[in-house]
């Protein structure tokens, strides 16, 4: 009963811990392994429009648009403005696939926008170098091009 209690106090002490270094790191939620994220001045509304606009633009196909936030309020629920963007071709994700096909559950390429506790307004993808090396693809040729890309419609999206 005692080493219950004590390891009761343990996890307790670990969780509380845990909450206060998150809350003392005022950009945790931004750093996520193998996430890019950047600032947008724009509200979340407009900087996925403007997103999902450029990616037209490039001949890419937008296979869904998903808000987050509305599903939330379907059920009863609050979430801060929260949008995924799934897009992308065959031209760009085969090659990766071709190096490593499990790479596969990762295409198409997703987009998140989501504004954060202190309104911030953010843009974020995955870094294909991370999700490469998550495949064991590190060294495919495609990477590169795909990093540029993304990076690309990013900037775009968050310039003035």
């Amino acid at each position: 009963m005692r080493s219950m209690r004590a390891a009761s106090r343990l996890a307790l002490s670990a969780a509380i811990c845990a909450t206060a270094l998150f809350a003392a790191a005022p950009s945790a939620a931004q750093e996520v392994a193998g996430v890019i994220a950047v600032k947008s001045p724009h509200t979340p509304k407009d900087t996925m429009d403007k997103l999902e606009g450029l990616v037209k633009q490039r001949n890419l196909n937008v296979f869904a648009r998903i808000n987050h936030a509305a599903g939330a309020a379907s059920v009863n629920k609050t979430l801060r403005p929260t949008e995924l963007l799934i897009f992308g071709n065959p031209a760009g994700g085969t090659p990766l696939m071709e190096c490593s096909q499990s790479a596969g559950i990762d295409l198409p390429l997703k987009a998140l926008v989501w504004q954060d506790a202190a309104g911030q307004v953010w843009l974020g993808y995955n870094d294909p170098a991370w999700l490469a090396s998550r495949h064991n693809a590190a060294s495919c040729p495609v990477v590169e091009n795909l990093r540029k890309a993304l990076a690309g419609l990013a900037e775009a999206t968050i310039a003035r």
